[in-house]
């Protein structure tokens, strides 16, 4: 049993550069252990992951907010609170927060992240299925 207080979680403002497009503060919850990572991410409106694959696959619980989620070839879709994603190991895919609202999720990512380039403004902003839905 590892048991992480929070004042040994790091939390670190996301920078151009990083993994991050926009402001983006990660929390690591639980560094790498036994190939599990896990982060919880607020993410300002528009901010948003670069494209990534994770090699086991990820876990994404939305605590707050509403956000957008792709995977490569497939429709945006909308993020609200409540929501809980499986992307498969090997997806390519990028989440962020909506252009109108933060985003804060909880992410478990199995095994090794490999992080590529940043989502274009294109891509972030095209329309979203299910995004007229109410909350």
């Amino acid at each position: 049993m590892i048991i992480i207080p929070p004042h040994r979680q790091a939390g670190i403002a996301g920078k151009p550069g990083s993994q991050f497009s926009g402001d983006a503060y990660p929390y690591l919850t639980m560094p790498a252990t036994d190939g599990v990572t896990i982060n919880t991410v607020d993410f300002t409106p528009g901010a948003r992951t670069h494209w990534h694959r994770h090699e086991q696959g990820q876990i994404i619980q939305v605590l707050a907010g509403r956000g957008r989620i792709q995977s490569e070839g497939g429709p945006v879709e909308v993020l609200r609170a409540g929501d809980v994603v499986w992307v498969p190991g090997g997806e390519r895919h990028w989440h962020g927060a909506a252009a109108d609202s933060f985003l804060v999720h909880t992410a478990i990512s199995l095994g090794v992240t490999s992080w590529e380039q940043p989502v274009a403004d294109e891509e972030y902003a095209a329309p979203a299925a299910g995004e007229d839905e109410a909350s």
